[in-house]
């Protein structure tokens, strides 16, 4: 019997070493390198091609004369996930999407297949439920079952030789930790797993031009699980975000060779599944009718579009010797960094109170467009004076003081006419060049002119 040959491979980057050890050397993680078996020299002889997606003929060709109407886009029935996709769901894709347990993948991709099923060939496979389970969630949900394709299998070969018999436009594979190759030693979901069937469900897919939707779960730490190579090799990574127990829940592209990245989709959980929102400022808006102190609304630009988002702020003497700093939907260091800036260019000193801020509804603000907003807004609570209810505020803030420019400011101001603010302080970089209508614009250069316009 033929000695299994064996690879140790890093989870995190997909570095290979001839043997364990404790710490990847390429990306300095710890405890993250396991064993990985090598697929035979059968399975390898049998998969070996050449080409783009191991086809054969292969041939040199000139950029322009390329045919791109051969393989146009086609709705998903959802514009929420047709956003987050680039505009729509390309032949031969293969689109992987994770999230937390109860989040709703799933669901989602059952309610997208169920109404593609009505046009288009749909297949749906399912390796972690039954099929009166799948089926009884679709009854549940209400959802048209009588066209969708439905196949409870957990091996890549099969599922492939299944579905080349009915040829489908568009396939579900749930999930890619539960999927395995017979070649392939090991338990599925290991490293070695994951990373070959994923490997030969994206070349199937792309030889048979079959959109392929690959659910993937997450570890503790909210990281798809499984090697890195499996975010490489597929064409669009989404992370469907949200707390089981909430309402909403938000679609982020955080990889997509079709469209741009960090684009947002925002669906509402209901009993008859998830629900687009086609305004999703309205939902992050929901403030009450009483002015109160900590509360600012800004601008954040996600994707292809501009989002209205509140920011609170709680500022309160602390008991402690060393004060608390909080921030939920926000970069912490970044809180700790505005601080100080807020002492030295603002003299305004909060050594001794805790602060606490919040970002509304769940959304998580990485750009830094939401300095400005966050600063006034622990001013107000700080002060114990609240804002004006039409005021918004959106800029990065420096470390000398500086409001810098954010990019499509124009757009940003725009958008939040339309939601009835009739007051702005942004950069004076941003200010637009004609008057908006309702909108009274104060542009401000240093944090010091931006206080003074609170007075």
């Amino acid at each position: 019997m033929a000695k299994r040959k064996t690879a140790y491979v890093c989870s995190d980057c997909g570095a290979e070493f001839p043997r364990w050890q404790g710490q990847c050397s390429e990306c300095k993680a710890w405890n993250t390198i396991s064993e990985f078996v090598v697929a035979s020299a059968k399975s390898v002889a049998r998969q070996t091609t050449s080409g783009y997606a191991g086809q054969t003929a292969a041939k040199i060709e000139t950029l322009n004369a390329i045919d791109l109407e051969s393989l146009p886009r086609f709705s998903s029935t959802f514009k929420e996930l047709d956003r987050v996709l680039g505009g729509g769901i390309v032949p031969g894709a293969a689109m992987l999407i994770g999230g937390s347990p109860g989040a709703g993948k799933s669901t989602l991709l059952l309610q997208v297949m169920c109404q593609m099923a009505k046009s288009e060939t749909a297949l749906y496979v399912t390796g972690e439920e039954s099929l009166q389970q799948v089926a009884m969630r679709a009854k549940r949900l209400n959802l048209p079952d009588d066209k969708l394709m439905m196949l409870a299998e957990t091996n890549v070969e099969t599922i492939c030789d299944l579905a080349l018999t009915k040829k489908p436009k568009i396939m579900v594979i749930d999930s890619i930790q539960v999927m395995h190759v017979s070649d392939v030693q090991s338990a599925p979901g290991s490293v070695s797993q994951v990373r070959e069937s994923a490997a030969y469900l994206t070349r199937f897919a792309k030889q048979n031009h079959i959109a392929m939707f690959i659910v993937g779960h997450v570890t503790k730490d909210g990281n798809l699980a499984g090697p890195k190579v499996l975010e490489h090799c597929i064409d669009s990574s989404m992370m469907l975000e949200g707390e089981s127990d909430g309402r909403y829940r938000t679609l982020r592209s955080h990889k997509n060779r079709f469209g741009a990245v960090n684009e947002l989709g925002v669906f509402a959980m209901t009993e008859k599944g998830l629900k687009e929102v086609s305004n999703p400022s309205a939902i992050f808006l929901s403030r009450g009718d009483n002015e109160t102190p900590g509360s600012s609304v800004m601008v954040i630009w996600e994707g292809t579009r501009p989002l209205l988002v509140e920011i609170q702020a709680l500022v309160d003497y602390s008991q402690m010797s060393n004060p608390r700093r909080i921030a939920v939907g926000l970069d912490q260091n970044r809180l700790s960094m505005l601080l100080a800036v807020l002492h030295r260019h603002g003299n305004v000193q909060m050594n001794d109170q805790d602060v606490f801020v919040n970002v509304v509804g769940g959304v998580r603000v990485s750009e830094t467009s939401a300095d400005l907003a966050l600063l006034l807004a622990m001013i107000s609570s700080f002060r114990n004076r609240s804002l004006p209810r039409d005021l918004i505020v959106f800029g990065e803030v420096g470390l000398a003081g500086e409001i810098r420019p954010v990019p499509n400011g124009t757009e940003r101001i725009i958008e939040a006419a339309k939601h009835g603010f009739k007051r702005a302080i942004v950069p004076k970089a941003n200010a637009p060049k004609q008057a908006i209508n309702g909108m009274k614009v104060v542009p401000v250069a240093r944090l010091s002119e931006a206080l003074d316009a609170l007075e």
